[in-house]
């Protein structure tokens, strides 16, 4: 108590000072409050007050490697990893997880959780003349001027194929312009913690100053994680849809998941259930892929690989990655 009384003595001299001729040519409110119920200067042991939760309370929090000396962890082409464990918050493997790396498509799950935020699925989006903007070999799904479509639409060609066309589609209807939905997307980084993060663009094509880490792309994928309709759209393997051109004809919209685990082609761990994902590859990025991924008790894991060497490896990290969920 005599050094609680000795601390308010202090702070309020110096407020006195700040507030006196000689101090300060004007007064400044002292901002403190001993009363303010997640105050510091409330150490005399009360109790029923409240205290302020910390912001990575319910995340899981690495500051470098962790349990890369794992002999069944080979991630030797694979410039960056991590695996979480979602129900304990815990760290189970990391390699260089804050290193900044160009994402690829994986930059598609930040432009679904700014479209969902601010827009509304059964929103109606008209295509601009800007789809034939995208640079050569790149994923569409076949937009074209004047065809609209509902958010809902865009977003499983967005997630499903990874249709780079449905991402700009998304970004002017949401943000006005590419630019402004970008501007976006990094407020939205910023707000939940992605902080080493930054984006020029809804696809995530080779540009510079794009770029995210391992570790933001597990908040970024967490936090897309809440709403039901990514949860339900990246465990489809297939998607058929129809929307209207610019004359009001119908037109047909046929995807199939680029996820090879929901794909068929890679069988994951045993014990190990993959529920869906997003996959991104560019000459940049390299090989891309991140997972939600369940145990047989049902616990979730959320797994991510950057810039690996070939797809046909990356599949073979993610299964020692996956396996470390269960070991």
């Amino acid at each position: 108590m005599k050094c609680t009384n000795k601390c308010l003595a202090l702070l309020t001299a110096l407020a006195v000072c700040f507030g006196a001729t000689g101090c300060s040519d004007e007064a400044i409110a002292f901002s403190y409050n001993p009363d303010y119920k997640v105050s510091a200067f409330r150490i005399s042991g009360d109790t029923g007050f409240e205290t302020a939760d910390a912001f990575a309370s319910g995340l899981c929090v690495v500051n470098g490697d962790i349990n890369t000396d794992n002999s069944a962890v080979d991630m030797t082409d694979a410039t960056s990893a991590g695996l979480f464990d979602l129900n304990s918050r815990t760290v189970l493997y990391a390699k260089n997880i804050h290193e900044r790396l160009a994402p690829a498509s994986l930059t598609k799950l930040m432009t679904a959780v700014v479209a969902l935020k601010y827009g509304n699925p059964n929103d109606v989006i008209t295509v601009s003349s800007n789809m034939g903007n995208l640079e050569s070999g790149a994923v569409v799904c076949g937009l074209a001027e004047g065809d609209q479509l509902t958010l809902n639409q865009a977003l499983h060609a967005l997630l499903i194929k990874s249709a780079n066309d449905a991402a700009v589609a998304i970004a002017e209807h949401i943000g006005g312009s590419v630019e402004g939905f970008a501007d976006m997307m990094n407020e939205e980084a910023q707000a939940i913690g992605a902080t080493n993060s930054h984006f020029v663009n809804p696809h995530g094509l080779n540009a510079e100053n794009h770029y995210v880490t391992a570790y933001d792309m597990y908040l970024i994928f967490n936090e897309a994680l809440k709403y039901d309709t990514v949860n339900e759209i990246i465990s489809m393997t297939s998607y058929d849809t129809v929307y209207t051109d610019k004359n009001g004809n119908e037109k047909t919209l046929s995807v199939k998941n680029t996820n090879q685990y929901l794909a068929g082609n890679v069988a994951a761990p045993d014990r190990v259930t993959v529920i869906g994902g997003k996959t991104g590859t560019t000459n940049a990025a390299g090989n891309c892929l991140i997972l939600l991924a369940r145990d047989t008790s049902g616990n979730p894991y959320i797994a991510v690989i950057l810039k690996s060497a070939e797809r046909g490896i990356l599949y073979t990290e993610m299964n020692a990655l996956l396996e470390q969920a269960t070991s």
